[in-house]
């Protein structure tokens, strides 16, 4: 495989990973970075960095909405719903395996 072709299928992949996450709107950030270090925010972030290291303008803002395929604030305040005790415990016990581009580490 040429580096075109991995690059391609990669960008495929991520496209897919952004589509199922954005049909599973039930599924919660908090959850994700309890299960897996990193959530759609993370994404957000690496394509933010991404972007930037290219030299390619995209906001903070810009690089969320295409992730969650809707502004921030309209997916918070459609679909999050509030983090239970034993989620935000989780969370701060699973900490030093978030991802690095999380901030929470």
């Amino acid at each position: 495989m040429n580096d075109n072709d991995r690059i391609q299928l990669e960008a495929a992949a991520f496209r897919g990973l952004v589509a199922h996450l954005q049909e599973r709107k039930d599924v919660q950030n908090i959850d994700l970075m309890n299960l897996a270090g990193f959530c759609r925010n993370c994404l957000s972030k690496w394509l933010l960095a991404a972007a930037e290291e290219r030299g390619v303008e995209l906001s903070k803002d810009e690089a969320l909405e295409q992730v969650y395929g809707m502004s921030y604030a309209d997916w918070k305040a459609n679909h999050q719903a509030p983090a239970s005790q034993e989620q935000l415990q989780q969370f701060e016990s699973t900490k030093p395996l978030h991802a690095k581009i999380s901030g929470h580490r």
